[in-house]
């Protein structure tokens, strides 16, 4: 089973992988992100101050303007 990290905002997309039967963490720090397959984020404070640091090895999935279906699309798009 994949493992998604998912920042705490994002309850609806939350919702929509955990019925796709994914594992879903909360997305708090740097660690959550590096144990999991893929993070989704909210978009709000990526990149903040023009710096970006990789800290997870999986995709990250910006879920700005995006409905739930389209960010598990995105998910399920990464893993096929």
């Amino acid at each position: 089973m994949k493992k998604i990290a998912v920042e705490q905002s994002l309850s609806e997309v939350r919702s929509a992988l955990q019925e796709k039967g994914y594992e879903i963490i909360d997305l708090k720090n740097q660690e959550d992100a590096a144990r999991c397959d893929c993070c989704v984020i909210s978009g709000q404070d990526r990149n903040v101050m023009g710096m970006m640091e990789a800290t997870t090895k999986g995709a990250v999935i910006d879920a700005a303007g995006k409905s739930a279906d389209e960010v598990c699309q995105d998910v399920e798009a990464r893993f096929s």
